[in-house]
């Protein structure tokens, strides 16, 4: 994708909701996705703007045709607009899976699924989308259906608007990821699993991996809840923190895989990717057990190079594709 194509996007996005919130009086991320379903619908939607600003977003929008450009020029376009936001006014749960590891997770789920004609996804935590569409605009040709959910009204705002945009079929739940949901078990979960404590300890306890006692970790029980909506022999792509097996409560949560599942894989991402070691991830790989599903003979162990460096990066991969052969 040629950087100007890239800046174009970006900054029709960016130019349109900076015009749209000094008018509207709201966050930048508000602002975006206003002008996102304008862009979706092709005209003005917002009543309460003055003629003259409509004018000026018109004329902003007349300058790029969002309808000839790819599905990942889009998304990415999209995403930079979505993190300026983001450095404005953060909330913890507002990040965003980093766009390299987006991209390396939709192979990995290429990989795994494809003896697949077709594949159906859950994000149980869906946030702006990102993940979820990186992910499916790397299967090919394959057809898909998609659920996500999020909690954050603003957020699945973003993830609709985000996945309209890029025609992408999502069915969306504006709700808690760890309640009931309303989705039949899919071939494939995609998650970058929340860390933290999860609030809601009276719904915690319909989770085997709850704390014994105090807040339970909601990353433990999205692991939980996503093997819960997972066909059997489906597979699940978990973007984990490295300290979670390190954990006290991490023995529990390795018995409980192995009761429902195989350890298909664990990458470990670049340190340099991360602003600490603290902070550093993984990509964990299970597969839920189910008939005529066996474990394989050796997970795929993978400690990733820099995504920037090339040629490490070729002779992983080519190690990664020689485990898949096998």
């Amino acid at each position: 994708m040629s950087i100007t194509k890239l800046e174009n996007t970006f900054s029709l996005f960016d130019t349109t909701a900076n015009i749209m919130q000094e008018e509207l009086q709201c966050t930048y991320l508000e602002a975006l996705a206003e002008t996102a379903e304008n862009l979706f619908h092709g005209n003005v939607l917002q009543e309460e703007l003055s003629e003259v600003t409509k004018r000026r977003l018109e004329k902003e929008y007349n300058k790029l045709n969002i309808n000839a450009l790819q599905k990942e020029e889009i998304r990415k376009g999209f995403q930079l607009a979505i993190l300026k936001g983001m450095k404005e006014g953060v909330q913890a749960n507002h990040q965003m899976t980093p766009d390299a590891i987006a991209m390396f997770m939709g192979y990995l789920v290429g990989k795994f699924t494809s003896h697949l004609p077709q594949i159906s996804l859950l994000d149980p935590a869906i946030g702006t989308g990102n993940l979820l569409t990186a992910v499916m605009n790397h299967q090919g040709n394959k057809k898909q259906e998609a659920f996500g959910v999020e909690v954050d009204d603003l957020l699945v705002k973003l993830a609709y608007n985000n996945a309209n945009l890029q025609e992408q079929s999502i069915s969306l739940f504006n709700q808690d990821g760890l309640s009931n949901l309303f989705v039949e078990p899919v071939d494939v979960v995609v998650s970058d699993l929340p860390v933290g404590y999860y609030p809601d300890d009276q719904n915690a306890e319909n989770f085997k991996l709850r704390a014994a006692e105090g807040h339970s970790y909601a990353h433990y029980l999205f692991i939980e809840q996503g093997l819960r909506y997972t066909k059997p022999g489906g597979y699940l792509f978990f973007l984990m923190p490295n300290f979670m097996f390190e954990e006290e409560e991490a023995k529990i949560v390795n018995e409980f895989i192995k009761e429902d599942a195989y350890i298909q894989g664990l990458l470990q991402l670049p340190l340099s990717m991360f602003q600490h070691k603290n902070y550093a991830k993984s990509i964990l790989v299970l597969q839920k057990k189910g008939i005529g599903v066996q474990s394989p003979k050796e997970a795929l162990l993978v400690n990733l190079p820099s995504f920037s460096n090339l040629q490490a990066m070729e002779k992983i991969m080519g190690q990664i594709n020689k485990w898949f052969e096998k």
